[in-house]
């Protein structure tokens, strides 16, 4: 009987062991697929970028351009003046028609494109879209800028099939997660305390830089230096994925 009982415990603890080493492996790949969920694409289907890392105090600032030469200068001054890099996303039809400022923009920050015409691509047939950014992708090459592929569809509006259409033409697609609604002008102290509010580590946050924004350069003064005080790094988007990927690779 004493035989009998050891080789029981032995065959428990075997067992033990095996479901252990399963749980295990189990959370491995379900942290790397998490990983992957918060970057871009998985196996099953792709996807849109609209945070960073919860564990980095990085945050990015992105500006929306379609229409309109107004706004692009003040809004430049103030990301000038307090030290702060931000992309830029460009419709193809506007850039084409103001190389001298994207070339301004460029200078210090990011370029991404809004595609060609800025009309929502849930509203065109697929293959007007791939016609539209492929004409974008053109426009920017012309423009000297070959490798922008950072893109946010019109209106942020995407279903399954454009993404999986953007990423077999290399792009990135990229979505925010913080959105004061600053083109709808709902006053300056608004879109201070909308923005100052929801951020939080690896937020990206969506504002404009075309002429139908009247309060947003002003609540750059405030927010800028703001943000930063609060402990927040401001980077490029760029910037932003290379160290969700980089953390990727630390947990792999």
């Amino acid at each position: 009987m004493e035989h009998f009982y050891v080789m029981k415990v032995n065959r428990w603890k075997r067992w033990a062991f095996i479901v252990v080493a399963a749980l295990f492996s189990a959370f491995i790949i379900w942290v790397d697929n998490e990983s992957s969920l918060s970057v871009f694409s998985t196996k099953e289907s792709p996807a849109a970028l609209s945070k960073g890392s919860e564990q980095d105090p990085n945050i990015a600032l992105t500006f929306n351009i379609s229409w309109g030469n107004e706004k692009v200068e003040p809004i430049l001054e103030q990301l000038n003046k307090h030290e702060v890099k931000a992309t830029f996303f460009l419709s193809g039809e506007w850039a084409e028609r103001h190389p001298e400022i994207v070339d301004k923009i460029a200078e210090k920050h990011e370029i991404g494109m809004l595609g060609y015409r800025y009309k929502s691509y849930l509203k065109q047939e697929k293959e007007q879209v791939r016609k539209d950014l492929m004409y974008a992708k053109e426009v920017f090459r012309k423009l000297g800028y070959p490798d922008t592929k950072l893109l946010r569809t019109p209106s942020g509006h995407f279903d399954k099939e454009i993404l999986k259409m953007t990423e077999e033409l290399g792009f990135d697609v990229i979505q925010w997660n913080v959105n004061p609604h600053d083109w709808e002008n709902p006053g300056q102290q608004a879109i201070i305390d909308e923005v100052m509010k929801k951020t939080t580590n690896g937020d990206i946050i969506l504002l404009h830089a075309s002429d139908s924004v009247k309060q947003t350069p002003g609540a750059l003064k405030t927010l800028l230096p703001g943000l930063r005080n609060k402990g927040f790094q401001y980077v490029t988007i760029s910037e932003l994925i290379s160290r969700i990927e980089a953390k990727s690779k630390t947990i792999d």
